[in-house]
């Protein structure tokens, strides 16, 4: 009896029950909000910041205020004396005037357009190495016929080119597409640049080892060096202006600041030394080739910046072979 008892209450079910979908409450874990709200929050618009205005902001916009007041009022006096003393000399300086603003707003036309040149060089830069680490086809299509259109104006590439436009369809892995342009297309970009690295890095060093004042030295390469940035711009696509100039010659500044700065040639250089260079050569001959191979260092770090394509699947010119090929020019 006890036996079927204890049957009849295990078998016992439990009655079946409903709830009304309106009265269920739905517990959502707090991760996942912290998720939601993490992929809804960029969707919100951003506040824009007030730009707050400081003292030296005033005192700089009354000083440029002043500045364009007393310089119009100037012109004004001077036409009007010329007309005064002359009628004719009253149309040629205003004739003068009219060709000096022109002048001047074809000069800022240039800057933007270099300055928006070199913009889209650096957005070639980043869009390349996200689309080669990503492996993504489109975006590394993308980005080759919009480095191809960058080149369109150059008749040297024309061949090139065409061959890349003919690999678009026909290459489908987008870091090998990228990785043929960079040396089909910059290949020879690449070699020529080498070249004028080599031959800045060895004209500052005979410069410098010959110079007879420390201050010849230090404006020769200062000279050589803005002027290496600004011939590797050209070289690769660029329009350097005054303004653009000025910061790309920053931004290759940093670029060496953030790839450790001068510490690869001052490694390069110990090494050397170590190995009896010093007993080779006197010390004004390796003064030159230190200041050399600074301006290699500057010469890669403007490459660097002014390609494209970053280098993904070839290299700069190497340090070590320029710093032999200045101690062989030294030595011979």
């Amino acid at each position: 009896m006890s036996q079927t008892q204890t049957t009849k209450t295990k078998t016992k079910t439990r009655k079946p029950s409903a709830t009304l979908l309106s009265e269920t409450k739905i517990v959502v874990p707090s991760e996942l909000v912290a998720e939601t709200d993490a992929f809804e929050a960029p969707l919100r618009a951003p506040r824009k910041k007030r730009k707050k205005i400081t003292l030296g902001r005033v005192l700089w916009i009354s000083f440029t205020g002043l500045l364009a007041l007393g310089l119009g009022l100037w012109v004004d006096t001077l036409i009007a004396d010329l007309f005064i003393r002359t009628p004719w000399l009253g149309y040629v300086g205003l004739a003068m005037i009219v060709l000096f603003i022109g002048t001047l707003l074809l000069l800022a036309f240039r800057e933007f357009g270099a300055l928006s040149r070199m913009d889209r060089i650096d957005a070639l830069q980043r869009r390349a190495a996200k689309a080669h680490s990503q492996n993504d086809l489109n975006q590394a299509r993308h980005v080759i016929r919009d480095t191809l259109a960058l080149y369109a104006g150059r008749p040297e590439t024309a061949r090139m080119r065409a061959d890349m436009q003919s690999a678009l369809d026909d290459v489908m892995d987008g870091s090998d597409l990228i990785a043929l342009t960079e040396r089909d297309l910059l290949g020879d970009l690449d070699k020529q640049a080498s070249v004028m690295i080599m031959r800045a890095a060895k004209r500052t060093s005979l410069v410098t080892a010959i110079s007879p004042r420390a201050l010849i030295d230090v404006s020769y390469v200062i000279w050589e060096n803005l002027r290496l940035i600004r011939r590797l711009s050209q070289l690769y696509g660029g329009r350097p202006g005054w303004l653009s100039s000025w910061r790309l010659t920053k931004s290759v500044m940093e670029h060496l600041v953030l790839t450790g700065g001068m510490s690869a040639t001052d490694n390069l250089i110990q090494d050397a030394l170590g190995h009896g260079l010093a007993a080779k050569v006197s010390a004004r001959l390796g003064e030159g080739v230190i200041n050399g191979m600074l301006t290699a260092r500057v010469g890669r770090a403007a490459m660097a910046v002014c390609r494209p394509l970053p280098h993904l699947a070839t290299k700069p010119p190497s340090l070590k072979s320029i710093f032999s090929e200045l101690t062989r020019s030294h030595a011979d």
